[in-house]
């Protein structure tokens, strides 16, 4: 994986490779002392505006299925859009992301409305980076649920998620304190952001989605960009040999109460149905009346509404 190259601009995504590439980054990957409560430390270098961490969805909530009794997962801001000082990659202004993004969509089979870039451009993706750590400050969980919503709302809605008024209503909706939250926002979240920017730095983070697996033994193992899923239970088991798999309930009814929403792709992954399969299932969920569909140009997500 260190010799693979990545293009310069961090918005033009390699989808065969899985990465959305950080300018002038290093390639030593490496992982600093970590301790954990479980046997396998997971620090997962992302960002909200990421499309390739869109894409790695499926395989992260299966992973969290199936191995989370055995791993720790550790979330960490990555900035991968500090601001648009720089052309490069042909990419100089927000309306050149559009078709990217639309490509992007079709090859991780998740839905990514690309016009979000002609409707509602992002000047950055700090501002969402630092409003998950204000969450974080209230709940790793919570957190979590917010990085969530704020996603589907960027890349499903075409909202702009720099702006306040989309972070609060992501807020409230998984429960937060979102007086609090505008606090920290503007205060204390903006050090932790910081310093998730310096740890990337010193792991040699080049990209997103990275993900390193440790242990507290000094094992480690890496893997870079979005892959299949045998590549993260590969790196649990190589670490953890006796990582047992949750063999959990893949009926529609548990896989929504765990999750609220789920793509086709998602849906397929989770509950081993054929993805030509998985969307018809939610088809007829939504025709019931049981789940919400919200349709996309580029596909669709199904919501368990309360």
């Amino acid at each position: 994986m260190a010799n693979e190259t990545v293009n310069s601009n961090p918005l033009l995504c390699d989808p065969v490779e899985g990465i959305c590439g950080l300018p002038d980054a290093t390639d030593n990957l490496k992982v600093a002392t970590t301790q954990t409560q479980k046997p396998v430390k997971v620090v997962y270098f992302t960002d909200p505006i990421c499309s390739s961490c869109w894409g790695i969805e499926p395989q992260l909530r299966k992973l969290k299925l199936e191995y989370g009794n055995s791993i720790e997962i550790e979330y960490r801001m990555g900035g991968l859009l500090p601001d648009w000082s720089y052309n490069s990659g042909g990419i100089s202004k927000p309306s050149d992301v559009a078709h990217h993004w639309d490509e992007v969509s079709v090859h991780y089979d998740m839905p990514i409305d690309g016009d979000v870039w002609l409707e509602a451009p992002l000047h950055s993706s700090y501002p969402p980076s630092i409003a998950f750590k204000a969450a974080q400050m209230q709940s790793n969980e919570k957190a979590i649920l917010f990085l969530r919503e704020i996603r589907e709302m960027v890349f499903l809605q075409k909202k702009n998620i720099t702006q306040w008024e989309h972070l609060a209503a992501a807020a409230k909706k998984v429960g937060l304190d979102v007086a609090q939250l505008k606090t920290d926002f503007e205060g204390k979240a903006n050090a932790l952001f910081e310093e998730d920017l310096r740890v990337a730095k010193a792991y040699g983070v080049r990209g997103f989605p990275t993900m390193f697996f440790a242990t507290n033994g000094g094992s480690q193992e890496t893997v870079y960009g979005t892959k299949p899923y045998i590549f993260y239970e590969t790196a649990v088991l190589r670490l953890h040999e006796a990582a047992t798999k949750n063999e959990y309930d893949k009926t529609w009814e548990t896989l929504f109460k765990k999750y609220q929403s789920l793509t086709a792709k998602e849906f397929s992954v989770l509950s081993n149905t054929p993805r030509n399969e998985s969307e018809k299932v939610l088809n007829e969920l939504s025709d019931q009346g049981i789940l919400t569909k919200i349709t996309t140009k580029n596909g669709a997500i199904w919501r368990n509404e309360p």
